[in-house]
């Protein structure tokens, strides 16, 4: 079994940014040393709990300070952008660190209404040309377009040796279905929706031969199954302080998790996510992602891990590390 990482760079209560943002590329080095396959970074917008709303930026950083690894947005979402600048900037990660970019797309907004409407006019309208735009944006990768084609006139400068590999981002069979007919790998967002995700993975695959598709996943793990569940709360919390407009503050720890006043609705709420999260030591997280790949016939898991404390995120990512073999 594969194991990735998606990181949507966290900020906890009482850090800053940019300590986030440092945290990410230290924790892109140790993926690399530990054996992750893969390390993929969020774009997120007008939200003060995370930190990187550009993931070029960040890949630029990372990709300097790592060898091997392969690296990629998780994801650029492209109804905010034209395709021929989306190309330019992954040919020039492409071009900077050959045979290792990833250039995973989506079509969420990835922030809130007035966000959107900061970043691209008619959002919605841009999501209807996604099909379009996802054509355009791989005729530039490939150089591919007709000749009678007034975009074969122009190329996605520097052009590297090895093209980013593209990706597309989902949570849905839509999104699945449009990934198989561009011909293009498929990343299923499995701890962001409660669609049938294996049935949705399994007839991409049938209909996509000889594409790679991945899985990704919230987990946490710890020495002790006790200790997990509580690093969980963090996230938890933080989750329903976001849906209250009380997000602002970062992770929120684990005391401030634990002393928290939880109304009914969110003690349900609680329950309900620490369901949708894989929790537990080595082992108990080892045999739910077997099963979970049992269920959807991959190979290949990207992990999300948040946590208040970042010493516990890397932690975690360690403990899996060993249990795997990576």
């Amino acid at each position: 079994m594969k194991l990735s990482i998606l990181d949507q760079s966290p900020v906890p209560a009482g850090k800053t940014p940019k300590e986030s943002l440092d945290a990410t590329i230290e924790l892109a080095v140790l993926a690399e040393e530990l054996g992750y396959t893969r390390y993929w970074t969020a774009e997120h917008h007008d939200m003060t709990g995370l930190a990187s709303p550009s993931p070029d930026i960040m890949l630029a950083l990372i990709g300097a300070q790592t060898k091997s690894i392969r690296i990629g947005s998780g994801a650029v979402l492209l109804p905010h952008y034209k395709p021929f600048n989306i190309a330019e900037r992954y040919n020039m990660l492409a071009s900077l660190f050959p045979g290792r970019i990833d250039l995973g797309l989506g079509r969420a907004p990835g922030g809130s209404a007035e966000a959107t409407m900061a970043l691209s006019d008619n959002f919605l309208q841009n999501v209807k040309e996604m099909p379009q735009s996802l054509d355009d944006l791989l005729n530039f990768i490939n150089n591919s377009f007709p000749e009678e084609n007034l975009f074969s006139k122009i190329k996605p400068e520097p052009v590297p040796k090895n093209s980013p590999m593209p990706w597309l981002l989902g949570t849905s069979e839509k999104s699945a279905i449009l990934a198989s007919e561009k011909g293009i790998n498929y990343a299923f967002g499995h701890f962001m929706t409660d669609q049938d995700g294996p049935s949705i993975v399994r007839k991409y695959k049938k209909n996509s031969k000889g594409k790679q598709s991945l899985v990704a996943v919230s987990v946490i793990c710890a020495s002790t199954t006790k200790e997990a569940e509580e690093l969980a709360l963090s996230s938890q919390l933080w989750k329903i302080q976001q849906d209250k407009v009380e997000g602002g503050k970062g992770i929120p720890s684990i005391e401030e998790a634990k002393s928290y006043n939880y109304t009914d609705d969110e003690k349900s709420k609680m329950q309900k996510m620490k369901d949708n999260l894989i929790i537990g030591t080595p082992k108990e997280v080892r045999v739910q992602l077997e099963a979970l790949q049992e269920e959807y016939q991959t190979d290949e898991f990207m992990l999300v891990t948040i946590t208040h404390r970042f010493e516990d995120r890397k932690k975690s990512y360690e403990l899996l590390a060993d249990e795997f073999g990576l």
